[in-house]
């Protein structure tokens, strides 16, 4: 299903359905279809909303994780949004941790599902090679534990932003930016209703980094997804909206 991207200012995003508001960000090879399962199965219930993140609209200086903090924190005070599940997957993750340690008085909860912010393998760092539409497709296959997930659509895409110098610079500097920003010392800080859901099989942040989040978050629940890996709302989005249904419904019972 095609959704209507809003543009106001500087913001772009897709806003669905009604009710209590859900935020969804997205990381930094995220596309809007990447959540499409969330929107589908919520958008009768709550209000979904998926921002898109200025990835490479910013000025490079201010291309970190901070920087898309700020941006969020930007789009929902211009949305007047207030008690938000925010939901974050891979950097958008990272994103959320920095806005709730921030902001916890706007938040209702935060699910993060393959979180940076401890620890990842980027694939930022395999750039040399991004010329080569083999090694591209390898690489983006690596994000799941079925490499049929890997779309030739989704491979297209990556291949196409890898091979955008200024892209490139971009990711490089949002990776960089994450890997710097470790969140370890901050995280007994935040103190919502939290959920991690976690690919069992994730390559990327291993099921080790959802166990460190569930045991430094104070207010946390960890559920894994068996044949699964980086992206289990992509890869398994009946499990992953199901848990997430749960956690949700428990939050406003």
């Amino acid at each position: 299903m095609d959704y209507k991207i809003k543009e106001v200012g500087k913001f772009k995003y897709i806003e669905e359905g009604q009710g209590e508001v859900i935020v969804l960000l997205h990381g930094l090879f995220g596309a809007l279809s990447n959540f499409k399962f969330i929107i589908e199965a919520f958008r009768e219930r709550y209000t979904v909303v998926v921002p898109l993140l200025p990835l490479f609209e910013l000025s490079l200086i201010n291309t970190t994780v901070k920087g898309l903090a700020k941006y969020v924190e930007d789009f929902i005070n211009y949305k007047g949004y207030s008690g938000i599940n925010l939901l974050g997957n891979s950097l958008g993750g990272h994103v959320s941790l920095l806005y709730a340690l921030k902001h916890q008085e706007n938040l209702h909860s935060m699910i993060l599902t393959g979180s940076s912010g401890l620890f990842e393998n980027a694939m930022s760092n395999s750039f040399p090679k991004r010329g080569n539409y083999e090694f591209i497709k390898e690489k983006t296959e690596y994000t799941f534990y079925d490499p049929k997930t890997a779309t030739k659509e989704l491979v297209d895409e990556v291949f196409e932003t890898v091979n955008n110098r200024k892209k490139v610079l971009h990711i490089l500097s949002l990776a960089k930016s994450a890997i710097r920003h470790n969140m370890g010392e901050n995280l007994r800080q935040i103190t919502v209703p939290s959920f991690l859901i976690w690919g069992k099989e994730d390559q990327i942040t291993p099921v080790s980094v959802g166990e460190e989040f569930n045991r430094l978050l104070p207010n946390s629940e960890l559920k894994l997804v068996d044949r699964c890996g980086h992206a289990p709302m992509m890869e398994q989005p009946d499990v992953f909206n199901r848990y997430l249904d749960e956690f949700l419904s428990k939050t406003y019972s």
